[in-house]
């Protein structure tokens, strides 16, 4: 089954094509800061809402025309979609896909039906991933769609939704590991309360490092080496997330011991939801040694839930990728797209505007993150507004030679503080913007 006979492999053309089925800005093989475009991103496609996303929302049912679907969602025709997506990332020129086992296979009756479905399913992945050497990013399971995790999953107060999650996690990592998945990723739907009242916080978040800490056990035991990710994702659907934004999974990690063993999976539109910019978020986590992959979307600040649309804001790719190329990219994970074309864009054709739009404007972001680094001018800026920490006073706080004794000593000698500096917020932003 051809799902996209009208399109050829996409090819970079450049800035002055206009192309629509091309690329302008992403030449995989062009060279930044040492190392080929498509390393510094390591692009993926999320199989949930490319292959299986219908275009519903919360005012009505799906809308996209999908000629590679059935009726009936059987074993078969998740083969056949298999080929499909397969064609269309090997035409889109993307290393890495992302999913969940329940996007890949359908549902049974039972546990049992269930794995066979997936192993069934599986094979087919295997092959087609032999055949155009796509690789899988990272899987994980789906632990939030079936009534039986309508509580949670690891943080549910029905044990038997533990153990049965538990069991859909086992194999979710064996298959992972078959496929030569690089990573595996908690993805927390329902892990979260909306009534404190009916909620026994402590063993909830208790018995979700235990699940976590299970499933590192388990990697081991059978010779899982992917990195694990947790994703922060505040009000997504329940009131209060467990793990809300990064910060809330890093201490998390950190209090019950698996910081060694799983970094974060951030997505900008959950940023969003949580408070605080994608710049903020992947800041943070990088900061602290813990940023694993990201999810590449936005969200539209007007609408108050999670649209995930495909990033086209060329600062916001470039905050993201000023960070990464200053932490040194990615050493496991990629910028996978986590992003669905509108409902109202319905045809399968829009999914190739979708993707090339997005990795068009993180290649924009890439070229201008470099810029901006090669220049220095931001660089000096803040050396220079961090300049009192270099000597004196600001050395010996920074070095542990310091304490509130000789502070005040040193206070008291002064008489009062220097004089501070200005932000320069607005020369910054404007400098900012003549690169874009």
């Amino acid at each position: 089954m051809a799902g996209f006979p009208e399109v050829s492999r996409i090819q970079f053309e450049g800035t002055t094509s206009k192309n629509p089925l091309a690329f302008h800005h992403y030449d995989e093989d062009a060279v930044v800061e040492g190392k080929k475009m498509k390393d510094h991103f390591r692009f993926s496609v999320a199989y949930w809402h490319t292959m299986r996303g219908t275009g519903s929302d919360p005012f009505g049912p799906g809308t996209m025309i999908r000629p590679w679907e059935a009726a009936v969602d059987s074993v078969e025709n998740a083969c056949n979609r298999v080929r499909v997506g397969f064609e269309f990332m090997e035409k889109l020129g993307v290393p890495y896909y992302c999913f969940h086992d329940r996007d890949v296979s359908p549902e049974g009756k039972t546990l049992a039906e269930s794995n066979r479905n997936l192993d069934a399913v599986v094979k087919v992945l295997k092959e087609e991933q032999q055949r155009t050497d796509i690789r899988l990013l990272w899987g994980t399971a789906n632990l939030f769609s079936n009534r039986r995790y309508m509580h949670g999953a690891a943080t549910s107060p029905n044990a038997d939704s533990f153990a049965f999650a538990a069991a859909q996690v086992k194999k979710a990592l064996e298959v992972t590991k078959e496929l030569g998945g690089q990573g595996y990723t908690f993805w927390g739907g329902r892990e979260g309360y909306f009534n404190l009242w009916n909620t026994d916080m402590k063993r909830e978040i208790d018995h979700l490092a235990v699940f976590m800490r299970m499933a590192v056990d388990y990697a081991r035991e059978i010779g899982f080496t992917g990195q694990f990710y947790f994703e922060p994702k505040p009000k997504e659907p329940t009131k209060h997330q467990y793990d809300s934004d990064s910060a809330a999974c890093i201490n998390f990690l950190r209090a019950y011991g698996l910081e060694k063993h799983v970094k974060l999976n951030i997505e900008a539109n959950h940023a969003t939801l949580a408070g605080h910019s994608m710049h903020h978020e992947i800041e943070y986590a990088a900061m602290q040694g813990m940023l694993g992959s990201i999810d590449a979307n936005y969200g539209d600040l007007l609408l108050g839930w999670d649209t995930d649309q495909f990033p086209t804001d060329i600062y916001l790719t470039t905050q993201i990728m000023h960070t990464l190329l200053k932490y040194g990219g990615f050493s496991t994970g990629g910028l996978n797209f986590d992003a669905k074309v509108r409902r109202e864009s319905f045809e399968p054709i829009d999914l190739f505007h979708a993707h090339i739009g997005g990795m068009d404007a993180f290649a924009r972001g890439l070229k201008i993150a470099a810029a901006i680094r090669k220049d220095g001018a931001l660089g000096k800026l803040l050396q220079e507004r961090y300049r009192s920490w270099d000597s004196g006073i600001g050395a010996e706080i920074e070095g542990g030679q310091a304490n509130f004794k000789t502070l005040e000593k040193y206070m008291l000698e002064q008489g009062d503080a220097a004089p501070v500096s200005s932000g320069r917020q607005e020369m910054i932003e404007n400098i900012i913007n003549m690169y874009l």
